[in-house]
């Protein structure tokens, strides 16, 4: 499954990623630090949804409370909730 996630109070717009039971694949930041977020979508791709909650969730990013990290730990785990509540 495709999932989309706006982002809240980051560079990154929004963020594109498949789902497939607890695997993410083919993640795509729009906007935010272009360099950074292609490593960060390079390194994570196949990770499961507890990897990455485990790996940034909770990382910020300036005074900013939140970073793009951190809400690709968010948006994985909103994807996975709904993947399996048929949503």
């Amino acid at each position: 499954m495709r999932y989309e996630y706006k982002t809240v109070n980051t560079c990154s717009q929004f963020i594109l990623f498949d789902i497939h039971e607890n695997v993410i694949s083919n993640i795509q930041f729009y906007g935010g630090c272009s360099g950074n977020l292609k490593a960060i979508a390079k390194l994570l791709d196949g990770y499961t949804v507890e990897e990455i909650e485990e790996k940034l969730l909770g990382n910020t990013c300036g005074r900013r409370p939140t970073s793009c990290a951190d809400q690709l730990a968010i948006a994985v785990r909103k994807a996975y909730n709904e993947y399996n509540n048929g949503n």
